[in-house]
């Protein structure tokens, strides 16, 4: 008989989620009713599209009736860039039959034994490791999408470690999304954005070294401060109820046996196999953007292979493994809707030809403010538009080549510029509903939006903080080489 399964979008949360995005949805399509259409030119530099400075003209507002508002989930299937959202869904689908297939199969529980059994019992050492881990990968590497499927290892590891899916989410999502704001030579948003300003590529990374360990140190306080808590007393932690299913699973995991039967060893193995090589493919080709496009798609498909040949190993047969990834396709589908209604928010506001516009307005404010206010507001700026542009790359190069001349203009570095620009990139990635990763990260636990958002807040707020002082540390002395 199965088991109950991990992976599956709950109704409550659906919910939440459901009405958070339809509220921005409507948003975004009032603003396409008040705010003025209008679009900058763009140019072809190195075969990538970007905004020309000081061309930005208002145009006629494009024909857009209010009844495509609640067509927009169905559109962006169909629209420019719709091969992301394909990717994303064939991602979920894939990802959600494969985890169900290692869990019902027995693999995952097994293998995060074995895991636990090989570095011991020093948990809050295993904790500093995994966040470090994460962290750095994104932080250095610019690897993100690519390590989201390994969240469905983390949560059940924190699990049998004796904490909840909040800290499996902390050891994971939280410093894959502040490793990526907390960027030292990240090739998607300190390599475009020095590129295009025409720095010195990776310059000033002293500074920026010096806030990633402060990020980290920030991150995995936080994390462990409340892992002890719910230690203490279970009953503080924020997803108990939620959480009782997956608790009396692995909570109680057996992690001093040391017995693995011949079948589960060859399961183990394939997995491992699937997954090393699949971890290779994605290092070696983080440091190149068209590269790295397939990384996130090899992922899950890797992990699809890993998956179903573990079960197959583990004694499933082929009939149980095809009904129990078909059950975890299920399972997932709620999420598809939700990425497909979280993706239409950009696309309404594009359609209604004003997100040029929000860009245009943006940059004004900046234009004739002080040098420490002018680089706060660059960081403020890229918060807003990353609301609506959730791709780094993609957002650099809208953003920087107006950033570049204004930040020349109102007498901050440009190097200053850059840093203010990644701070607004990654730390909103974990807050924002429009943000797909995030609705896909979250699906993939028992923590909905509201949860997560009321466990996060604070941790944001000392970050945001932080980042402004090291913004207005830049600002002084002038960071640079220019």
């Amino acid at each position: 008989m199965d088991k109950q399964y991990s992976i599956k979008v709950g109704l409550k949360a659906f919910v939440f989620a459901f009405a958070i995005i339809l509220l921005l949805m409507i948003v975004s399509g009032i603003l396409t009713r008040v705010v003025p259409a209008g679009g900058y030119q763009r140019a072809q530099v190195d075969g990538r599209e970007v905004v020309v400075p000081g061309s930005y003209a208002e145009i006629e507002r494009p024909e857009y009736p209010i009844w495509r508002w609640a067509s927009a989930p169905v559109e962006v299937l169909f629209a420019p860039g719709n091969v992301a959202v394909i990717t994303i869904i064939l991602f979920l689908i894939f990802v959600g039959g494969a985890f169900t297939i290692l869990e019902q199969g027995g693999v995952l529980e097994e293998g995060l034994r074995y895991l636990v059994r090989r570095l011991g019992s020093r948990k809050y050492l295993i904790m500093a490791i995994v966040i470090f881990v994460f962290m750095f990968m994104a932080a250095v590497l610019g690897i993100y999408e690519a390590l989201v499927p390994l969240i469905v290892f983390v949560v059940p590891l924190a699990h049998i470690l004796g904490w909840d899916s909040l800290v499996g989410l902390g050891m994971s999502l939280l410093p894959l999304a502040f490793g990526f704001a907390a960027a030292i030579t990240n090739p998607f948003t300190i390599g475009v954005a020095q590129t295009i300003a025409e720095l010195p590529l990776f310059s000033g990374a002293w500074l920026r070294t010096l806030f990633f360990v402060l990020t980290y140190v920030v991150v995995l306080l936080f994390v462990r401060r409340y892992a002890q808590k719910i230690e203490r007393d279970p009953a503080q932690s924020l997803v108990r109820d939620d959480d009782a299913p997956l608790r009396s699973r692995y909570a109680q995991s057996d992690t001093t046996s040391s017995d693995l039967s011949a079948e589960m060893r060859r399961a183990l193995l394939w997995f491992g196999a699937s997954m090393g090589i699949a971890i290779a493919f994605i290092l070696a080709t983080s440091r190149s953007p068209s590269l790295s496009d397939i990384a996130f798609p090899l992922m899950a498909l890797l992990l699809f292979v890993g998956g179903v040949g573990s079960g197959l190993y583990a004694g499933m047969g082929w009939g149980r493994v095809a009904r129990t990834f078909g059950r975890g396709v299920i399972n997932i589908a709620p999420g598809i809707v939700l990425i497909l209604m979280s993706m239409s928010v950009k696309h309404i506001v594009e359609s209604g030809g004003i997100m040029d516009t929000l860009l245009f307005r943006a940059s004004s404010m900046i234009a004739g403010a002080p040098p420490m206010v002018a680089a706060f507001l660059v960081y403020l700026v890229t918060l807003i538009m990353n609301f609506f542009v959730g791709s780094a790359s993609a957002k650099a190069f809208l953003m920087m080549p107006i950033l570049t001349p204004l930040a020349d203009l109102v007498g901050i570095t440009r190097q200053t510029a850059v840093l203010a620009f990644g701070f607004g990139d990654g730390f909103s990635n974990v807050i924002y509903p429009s943000n797909a990763l995030l609705i896909i990260a979250l699906g993939f636990t028992v923590v909905s939006y509201p949860r997560w958002l009321r466990w996060t807040i604070g941790l944001q707020a000392v970050v945001f903080v932080a980042s402004m002082i090291f913004l207005a540390f830049a600002a002084w002395i002038g960071f640079g080489p220019f």
